[in-house]
């Protein structure tokens, strides 16, 4: 992998971690197109997750800092229900990213046919969450939060948007959206660093390939990249989720994923 290619990769995985359109889908479609095999690039995958969890903190340390104030005063308050919350919302996808996920990914594969059906039913989400009109609710309640979570859990399969499934799925369940963005780019933050460091485990223990399979400066180059594309898209998706125009997104899932389930039948 060359700095440019990094460049490229590092863009999209930044934008597409918050836009709810797959980071997964559309890092196997631009992988497939530059013919770079993921499995042997497993440090770029873990510095760009890295640095998408980074500009998460850059962009909500506000409300990290309210809860980790809260937590510390040792009561039930706003910030520890908060906090209950996320805890909640990880028990699902942490059930599957450690006992399910290689099987997910054996019967399911992750080639381009795959995300091409998946982001067709990213789209279906993201369509449904428009139209639905639930009352909305003042809080995420534990019982959203696992809901949400098992919505998480679920985009395991490449092409299914992490983002789009958690924010639709709470969408659909009436929570209000001003608090569904910042809740499930908060939520997100604890499996994306296990999903590393469980690619990191396995690599010590010889599973997978780590080091030499790509140079410093464009593993710097692509860390910095899907930082700053980071930051941006968080900043611009919680804006979009308040003014409530996902069906955008929806829409341009539909067409991407035509077009690869076209393309794959030619």
């Amino acid at each position: 992998m060359d700095w440019i290619q990094a460049l490229i990769l590092g863009i999209v995985q930044g934008l597409t971690e918050y836009l709810p359109v797959s980071s997964s889908g559309h890092l196997t479609i631009i992988s497939t197109f530059f013919g770079i095999d993921g499995a042997d690039n497993l440090e770029f995958t873990v510095a760009v997750h890295v640095a998408t969890v980074l500009s998460t903190l850059v962009i909500l340390w506000r409300e990290i800092d309210w809860i980790l104030k809260g937590l510390f005063k040792f009561e039930m308050n706003d910030e520890t229900k908060y906090a209950l919350n996320i805890i909640v919302s990880m028990i699902p996808v942490g059930i599957v990213g450690l006992f399910f996920k290689d099987k997910v990914e054996e019967a399911f594969g992750s080639g381009l046919l795959i995300v091409g059906v998946m982001l067709l039913v990213t789209a279906v989400l993201l369509t449904f969450s428009y139209f639905a009109k639930p009352r909305q609710k003042e809080h995420i309640s534990l019982w959203d939060a696992f809901v949400i979570g098992v919505a998480q859990a679920c985009a395991v399969l490449p092409g299914l948007s992490r983002s789009g499934s958690t924010i639709a799925t709470g969408l659909m369940l009436g929570d209000k959206k001003e608090k569904l963005a910042q809740f499930s780019f908060l939520m997100v933050i604890p499996p994306i660093l296990g999903e590393a460091l469980l690619d990191v485990l396995k690599a010590l223990k010889g599973e997978e390939a780590f080091g030499g399979s790509i140079d410093a400066f464009p593993l710097a180059v692509g860390f910095l990249a899907a930082f700053l594309s980071g930051c941006f898209a968080c900043k611009l998706m919680i804006n979009i989720v308040k003014k409530g125009k996902l069906i955008y997104f929806g829409l341009y899932c539909a067409i991407i994923g035509v077009a690869i389930l076209a393309f794959q039948l030619i």
